[in-house]
């Protein structure tokens, strides 16, 4: 009996049709690169035949000195049962999802999620997309609008999988890398003077967005400001960038806001420069650590850590 070829574990009727698909598969010699297949597709188009059938379970299943004839008459497969089966619906699904089950194990299919602010798309976070989706366009994108601290909790509790962060952002559980640039500019509202730059708004009162919301934005708004001569007098603290914007349009203050606030398009604001090498900082693309061997985390890195401005050609290998 087949039980004492495959350690006493019985042919149901599931396992026979599992088998039965094996064995299809094979007579339409559509399976791609490995050694069994190859020997199966260098036979030729071939009818479905009982002998037929017997040989490619030889090569499928590896049996080897056990008799063949005698496990296709056990579990019932003749060449009649094998041809309904390859007009089955249920077959060409289980070939689809064999196809994404083998992109997926190389990172070619699957759901990346990613987690990214807004300065990240101004300073280059579309281009790394582009060419993600141009290599890998069998693989699901979810991408979360999230601040920094939002996204390193996410990381670390497994919601998502990649994340572009203000850096530093060091944590035990990640490994960060720089893969962009952004720079903070100084929203004035149309008509204001800002012939002395940034040290011209010494005496200007300030909105800003909140510590709570983001601890190193606000650390790093302060900074820059102390750069060019003085500390800011923040009169209102916000949890949007937005909003800030549309206080600083009002005339209730001035600000420093990421160069990426100009996507939001908000009227009557001025972004100018600071001209304070202060006012620059890095986004990093972070990862748990028990994802550097994930091929889809390894894809998706290796393609943001190119030259921005490069142009990848030919395939690229995991």
């Amino acid at each position: 009996m087949l039980a004492e070829v495959f350690d006493g574990a019985p042919f149901h009727q599931a396992q026979r049709l599992a088998l039965q698909i094996i064995v299809a598969q094979h007579q339409r010699c559509d399976f791609i690169g490995g050694p069994r297949e190859q020997a199966v597709a260098a036979r030729g188009g071939h009818r479905c035949t009982t002998g037929r059938i017997q040989q490619d379970l030889e090569i499928d299943l590896d049996v080897g000195g056990i008799d063949a004839g005698r496990i296709i008459n056990e579990i019932g497969i003749d060449a009649s049962a094998v041809c309904r089966v390859l007009d089955t619906p249920a077959l060409r699904e289980a070939e689809i999802a064999e196809q994404m089950a083998r992109l997926a194990v190389n990172g070619k299919a699957g759901l990346l999620r990613i987690g990214f602010g807004i300065a990240s798309l101004a300073a280059g976070l579309p281009g790394i997309l582009t060419r993600f989706r141009h290599h890998f366009p069998q693989v699901q994108v979810s991408m979360r609008d999230m601040s920094t601290p939002d996204q390193i909790a996410a990381l670390e509790q497994g919601d998502i999988d990649v994340g572009f962060v203000r850096l530093p952002a060091e944590r035990a559980e990640l490994v960060t890398v720089p893969v962009l640039e952004e720079v903070l500019v100084a929203a004035v509202p149309r008509g204001m003077s800002y012939r002395k730059g940034l040290s011209g708004l010494r005496n200007e009162p300030f909105v800003v967005i909140s510590r709570s919301v983001s601890a190193s934005f606000f650390d790093h708004l302060v900074e820059t400001c102390r750069a060019a001569g003085f500390s800011p007098r923040i009169v209102q603290e916000v949890n949007e960038l937005f909003t800030v914007l549309n206080l600083v349009q009002s005339g209730l203050g001035v600000s420093l806001v990421p160069r990426s606030a100009s996507l939001m398009r908000v009227p009557n604001v001025r972004l100018l420069d600071t001209n304070q090498a202060e006012a620059k900082w890095r986004i990093g693309l972070a990862w748990r650590k028990l994802d550097q061997a994930d091929p889809l985390v390894r894809n998706f890195v290796r393609l943001a850590r190119l030259p921005r401005n490069g142009v990848p050609t030919g395939a690229l290998r995991p």
